[in-house]
């Protein structure tokens, strides 16, 4: 097989890549981040296009806010264009959504299958979510640009398949009308020689230490999980780790840390000093904060829309709650802290759990399998 991976920054892209790689089936890799990363993450490349000018731009104009306007559907166009001038001779080319659109047809004119990447539920379903959640906060919404809605649509149809990470996003593209058939479900991986639980006893103190890891705005339930963390019943302590969204004041309240953004290397070192994982999310594809924390050991209280219920069994390894039940969200969490045996006993099973099917080989394993069958018709 020779398959070409197209990813705009390094999202999985770099870990499909890298499994795709050792098995020999990675005909080339195109992508806005430079060689030596490349190196670093994936190896040594056949045939490699890098854009890092691109990448560049986007980090900057980030910084900048909206004085760059819609700066994400021009990056992505543009890399789009780049990844279809440097297509390498393949069967099948993955690519991310939202910055593949230009590839396609060069890709199914050689021949090649076209599968689209898509980290989250479908684009009207996400945006219409989090229009409502920002009115529901009396916050405006910028939302994401009709530019960027369109291609994404326009890569829905023209794709031979489009993989999504877990059954809930999945289900949002059925609503959609997304044939099933067309639907590729692939659970995302952890490296689980990185993420290892602690060596040292939980719950050791009068507070247990509840983690929470991503972006601290609304999209990720924070409102919610404060309110359900200042009515606990028993003692504990909140500590948030990631970039506060613009616009949103850093919470201020007894017992919590803001963190902010930390280097990846220290990240498991946070999860083996936490009790308890927490990510009440409005909407999700499927985090890697929850394969990680649960690589960790840790129990995790997530909402079923983060994608969550793919992987953990309500009351086995972890808690699932629907995303704004503050109450379910805050009895679930006084469940945990009050009860050290039963976290403990959830979280070797959430090990246990991930360790089953949810590190990289199996999903670059999965991955292949599927497009092999894309491929040969039989999908």
């Amino acid at each position: 097989m020779k398959i070409a991976v197209s990813v705009h920054g390094r999202f999985h892209g770099f870990d499909l890549a890298r499994e795709l790689n050792a098995r020999d089936a990675l005909a080339g890799l195109m992508t806005t981040y430079p060689n030596f990363m490349v190196r670093k993450h994936v190896g040594m490349v056949k045939t490699l296009a890098t854009a890092p000018t691109l990448e560049l731009q986007r980090r900057i104009c980030q910084r900048l806010g909206d004085i760059c306007g819609d700066i994400d559907g021009q990056i992505s166009a543009a890399f789009g264009a780049f990844a279809a001038r440097n297509l390498p001779d393949c069967n099948l080319l993955v690519g991310w959504s939202s910055a593949t659109l230009e590839a396609i047809c060069p890709a199914h004119d050689i021949g090649a299958r076209v599968v689209i990447e898509r980290g989250s539920s479908h684009i009207l379903h996400q945006t219409s979510i989090l229009s409502k959640l920002h009115a529901k906060n009396n916050r405006s919404f910028k939302g994401t640009s009709a530019r960027t809605i369109e291609r994404e649509l326009a890569e829905y149809d023209k794709a031979d398949l489009i993989a999504v990470p877990s059954s809930y996003a999945a289900k949002t593209f059925a609503a959609h009308g997304i044939p099933s058939k067309k639907i590729f479900v692939n659970p995302y991986g952890v490296d689980l020689k990185k993420f290892t639980p602690s060596s040292v006893p939980k719950f050791v103190g009068p507070y247990a230490n509840i983690l929470f890891v991503g972006q601290v705005g609304l999209r990720k339930g924070i409102p919610e999980l404060l309110s359900a963390f200042s009515g606990l019943k028993a003692n504990a302590n909140l500590t948030l780790v990631g970039p506060l969204e613009r616009g949103l004041p850093e919470p201020i309240q007894r017992d919590v840390k803001v963190m902010g953004p930390i280097p990846m290397p220290a990240l498991p070192n946070y999860y083996r000093e936490a009790d308890i994982f927490c990510l009440p999310s409005w909407e999700e594809g499927f985090p890697l904060v929850l394969l990680q924390a649960m690589a960790c050991g840790l129990p995790v209280v997530a909402t079923e829309e983060t994608g969550a219920g793919d992987i953990i069994t309500s009351g086995v390894d972890g808690e699932l709650v629907p995303a704004g039940d503050v109450l379910a969200l805050r009895e679930a969490l006084d469940r945990l802290v009050s009860n050290p045996e039963l976290a403990a006993t959830m979280g070797a099973a959430a090990r246990e759990r991930v360790s089953n099917g949810f590190d990289w080989k199996s999903y670059g394993g999965r991955a292949l399998d599927a497009y092999k069958k894309l491929i040969s018709g039989s999908m």
